[in-house]
């Protein structure tokens, strides 16, 4: 944790180095279309009074950085300040979110949040926060936290930009559809999440999470664009992600036909990332892009780091205001340093009563390499009415508390339909596979884990600040057949947890305050 709040207090103070130098710059807002690489968030409703004229946006950033082309293309860059608040009423069948758990309970949701776009010059800074609670009516859980936020400051010049990202999160789950108290899911992320949720690659998040244990996931992202000629880009991206847990011992497992509970803990982890790639335009629609990554992970048990080098082509085909697809493949080599240590009397898994039994601890260095594909895919459509996205990623990831390191496969699709001028339906469903790439450095057996989300919402306003919603979302998290024998008996035992979740909830958003 030394490493992570190094580059916190580096990053916290580069970026208020950046806000300052821009606050002595004036309060211009527009940009030329060199400059506005970055992808905004959502404009609000302009505010009584004159309204700030759209400026020019860039159609076509390259596809080897970390902006996305935006479906709005028309939306006015407004500098504002957003408050917001927002109840939820959730009923939830597993609301321990443990294997074969079945206990239909409440949580209630109180969360408050603000949003802040500021825009100068050559200088833009987004914050996004939200705080609150839940409350279980299970009450061995009762209260639980949550803390999160997402900053983004660009220092933009005529040919490129600097970005500084971090985004931060304290949750009693994990970010991938997990659904406590209706906080995530449904495609309606409100406040932290934001670039995170779109790159997989540099870590910083999990897939898939088991029982209530508070923990902390950041990712901390510096990434620079330089265009060499109108056509040609260099990109250059380094971050830092961790996930720690603040609890170590999380739930128990259930082997056998006498139900043998074995208490676990989870694995947190760190990554360090690093990128390189040069794009090329080859047409008002077409981009193509040559990638090089590494990535070293590191765990909160000794003896289980390795890294991995990747190579990628990219190939990107972009419509403005209508379509965004990006395909991306190429080779990965993983090389693994891990160090076990066993009994040399055969039997003895506790390495406490190897010596009082005449044994002798064994170190064992395994170093193993392995090569392998990585890539994604990504497809964004706006429809006259409806705006589809669905995304897919291959690549080594921390292994979300269960592995130390997993080869995952991830995928997400959302979609949003205004159904007349007061209703909105909004779908989100996502499904992950986990594979061990090492041996088992805590007590959860296995080899593979699945899991995957699916779930609905119906928005209603109710005059220009309040909307309401209701929404069901289904969760699922398995094992594969192997996690029965880890218990050591070769009985039946719980490998699977389900959840069906519905919330009706109201937010408040009031007009935003204009900076300008």
């Amino acid at each position: 944790m030394r490493r992570a709040h190094k580059i916190s207090s580096a990053l916290l103070l580069a970026l208020a180095i950046g806000t300052a130098v821009a606050q002595d710059s004036g309060s211009q807002q527009t940009s030329t279309p060199d400059q506005d690489n970055a992808q905004q968030p959502q404009t609000p409703a302009p505010a009584y009074g004159q309204e700030t004229p759209p400026p020019p946006v860039t159609e076509n950033p390259p596809i080897s950085g970390l902006d996305l082309p935006g479906l709005e293309p028309h939306a006015a860059a407004l500098s504002y300040l957003q408050p917001r608040a927002h109840v939820r009423e959730t009923a939830d069948s597993n609301v321990g979110n443990t294997l074969s758990g079945s206990s239909m309970r409440s949580v209630t949701s109180v969360l408050g949040g603000l949003d802040l776009q500021r825009l100068w010059k050559n200088y833009n800074l987004a914050l996004d926060y939200t705080g609150g609670f839940g409350y279980s009516s299970l009450r061995t859980l009762g209260f639980r936290q949550v803390q999160l936020m997402d900053v983004d400051q660009k220092i933009v010049w005529k040919r490129g930009q600097l970005g500084i990202r971090d985004s931060f999160s304290y949750q009693p789950e994990g970010s991938f559809g997990e659904a406590y108290g209706g906080m995530n899911g449904l495609g309606e992320l409100i406040g932290g999440g934001g670039f995170n949720a779109e790159n997989v690659y540099f870590g910083g998040n999990i897939f898939g999470s088991l029982s209530q244990v508070p923990r902390i996931m950041n990712l901390a992202l510096v990434d620079a664009v330089e265009e060499l000629t109108p056509k040609t880009a260099v990109t250059a991206t380094v971050g830092y992600g961790f996930v720690h847990y603040t609890e170590n011992i999380s739930s128990t497992l259930l082997f056998g036909p006498n139900s043998t509970a074995v208490p676990i803990s989870f694995v947190g982890s760190s990554q360090e990332t690093g990128q390189l790639g040069i794009d090329h335009i080859f047409g008002p629609h077409d981009q193509a892009a040559i990638v090089y990554g590494y990535q070293h992970f590191d765990f909160s048990v000794s003896g289980a780091a390795f890294h991995t080098q990747i190579g990628e082509l990219l190939w990107g085909h972009r419509i403005s205001g209508r379509l965004s697809l990006l395909l991306g493949a190429g080779p990965q080599v993983t090389t693994i340093h891990q160090t076990a240590q066993t009994c040399s009397i055969f039997g003895i898994t506790d390495l406490t009563q190897c010596g009082p039994n005449g044994g002798v601890i064994l170190t064992t260095i395994l170093d193993t390499t392995r090569l392998s594909a990585a890539g994604r895919a990504s497809l964004s459509y706006k429809f006259p009415k409806t705006t589809v996205s669905l995304k897919y990623d291959h690549y080594t990831t921390g292994g979300s508390g269960f592995f130390a390191g997993a080869q995952s496969d991830i995928v997400r699709l959302s979609a949003n339909r205004p159904l007349n001028r007061l209703w909105l339906a909004t779908l989100d469903a996502g499904y992950s596979k986990n594979r061990r790439l090492q041996l088992p450095v805590n007590d959860i057996p296995g080899r593979t884990y699945d899991a995957g989300f699916a779930g609905i919402a119906l928005h209603r306003h109710l005059g220009r600040q309040f909307h309401i919603f209701a929404s069901y979302q289904f969760n699922e998290l398995a094992f594969d057949s192997s996690f029965c024998m880890g218990g050591g008996n070769p009985g039946p035992c719980s490998r699977i947890s389900q959840r069906h979740l519905g919330t009706i909830g109201l937010d408040w958003t009031p007009r935003p305050i204009h900076l300008d």
